[in-house]
């Protein structure tokens, strides 16, 4: 079917309770804003969903009319704009039900991840949680979710018991081990493939404290940080988890003094054992360079954001990561001679290196979708995009870093951070070809109009 390049007849979703809005109408604008503002959205239609039967309304109008559907929940995934068709915003769906007996959270589709956290911190209880916990938890849980503590307990997706989703023939399904298993399967690890979801249940992990931060030097100490760091990486246990990254933060007051405008090596860690511990494992590290200002500390784990720092207002943003099966001298060697202290006018605000491994690299209790545990490291890049010519050069850092360090990577990406997905065959990176193929097969079985034809799809 083509995209949709009117507006058709709205009568069918007159029973919607939330708000339905077309372009001028008031409340649009603000409706389909989302966090990364380089994805500037401007569907035909948007359905401000109150709860899963708007968004069963929805897709049955959708599927009725053969108009293409988009999902939106907090925009921290949106990686292009949204032309016509319907965008369903998930943001008022933010519920979330603590069971503290079974360790488990019921969590709406547009709940974030420090909704999440606020819910279950009183209970002594944490979610597998991401870099920034003003991301939405539905959507990065079904792109498969990368944790901060990943190299710990795996991946977020690993600790869903179970998905309320719509299909878009709007028709409302569970899915789980033993109802709707392949569904269960792709709405893990395989992105807005094959339905809207409305609510997961995913486990908690009985979590207080993390002791964790940054120990950032002056950027000019960047290959004596990163070598010792991957030197240190080949035998630090599974609770610890941790980044290398160089930061050219710019001049804003949310940033704290000194970090504010500088250029930066960081290693950030979060360790989940006893903090003396930590710090005595931490030694390397901090013997490998100065360390100029030195966040690293125990706290709660509702403070994790003070981990890595990310963004907490909208900003026009583009990310990319790379899949690494091995961090040798010659590829620490291609990495800063891309993004080192040598290349002053780098646009990229962050090219970072994650350590994989561990939990991570172990298979998930019921089979999933997600093709990352093979890789020993994660190459992830973020920049700001103020401007085009900004915009134009950070197009090139990336895809010149990415050719340079190609040699030493899997081949593949991973969906939530892949950024702006091209043709089929870039699309296709975030998955084995075999997993690639078989996600293709529930898109056929679930969605065989492709209403779902938005984001990073099959």
């Amino acid at each position: 079917m083509t995209a949709t390049h009117h507006t058709p007849d709205l009568f069918a979703l007159s029973d919607i309770r939330g708000p339905v809005l077309r372009p001028g109408d008031e409340g649009y604008a603000e409706e389909v804003a989302g966090f990364n503002l380089a994805a500037l959205h401007t569907p035909d239609v948007v359905v401000a969903a109150s709860g899963a039967d708007d968004v069963v309304a929805a897709l049955r109008w959708a599927s009725a009319t053969g108009t293409p559907v988009a999902v939106q929940a907090t925009g921290h995934g949106a990686n292009f704009p949204i032309e016509h068709g319907l965008l369903i915003s998930t943001a008022g769906m933010t519920d979330v039900r603590v069971d503290p007996e079974r360790r488990t959270a019921t969590v709406a589709a547009g709940a974030k991840w420090r909704d999440v956290l606020a819910a279950s911190a009183p209970h002594g209880l944490a979610p597998l949680n991401g870099t920034s916990t003003d991301a939405g938890a539905v959507g990065y849980t079904v792109g498969g979710g990368l944790p901060v503590l990943g190299r710990t307990y795996g991946y977020a997706a690993d600790l869903v018991r179970s998905f309320e989703v719509v299909t878009p023939d709007g028709l409302p399904r569970e899915a789980d081990p033993a109802h709707e298993p392949e569904l269960f399967w792709a709405l893990r690890g395989g992105k807005g493939n094959v339905g809207v979801v409305t609510s997961m249940v995913t486990e908690l992990l009985p979590l207080r404290t993390v002791f964790g931060g940054g120990l950032h030097s002056p950027g000019e100490n960047a290959e004596a940080l990163l070598k010792a760091w991957a030197e240190w990486t080949r035998t630090v246990p599974e609770e610890m988890c941790s980044a290398f990254g160089i930061l050219r933060l710019p001049p804003i007051p949310q940033l704290p003094e000194p970090l504010r405008g500088g250029f930066w090596a960081r290693v950030a860690i979060t360790w989940t054992g006893d903090p003396d511990e930590g710090e005595q494992l931490l030694a390397p590290i901090r013997a490998a360079a100065p360390v100029a200002v030195d966040l690293v500390e125990e706290m709660p784990y509702t403070a994790m954001d003070r981990i890595y720092m990310e963004p907490q207002d909208p900003l026009p943003a583009r990310e990319s990561c790379l899949l690494l099966r091995e961090l040798t001298a010659d590829a620490i060697r291609a990495f800063l001679d891309e993004v080192g202290p040598d290349v002053p006018d780098c646009p990229l605000l962050v090219a970072q290196i994650r350590h994989m491994g561990g939990a991570l690299a172990r298979p998930a209790r019921a089979e999933d979708a997600i093709c990352a545990r093979d890789a020993h490291h994660l190459l992830e890049t973020v920049a700001v995009l103020p401007s085009p010519p900004v915009a134009a050069a950070v197009e090139r850092a990336t895809a010149s870093l990415h050719t340079a360090m190609a040699p030493y990577g899997t081949g593949r990406t991973m969906v939530n951070i892949h950024g702006t997905p091209g043709d089929a065959a870039d699309r296709a990176r975030a998955w084995t070809p075999e997993v690639y193929d078989r996600l293709r097969r529930a898109k056929r079985t679930y969605d065989p109009h492709n209403l779902l034809r938005f984001g990073h799809t099959v």
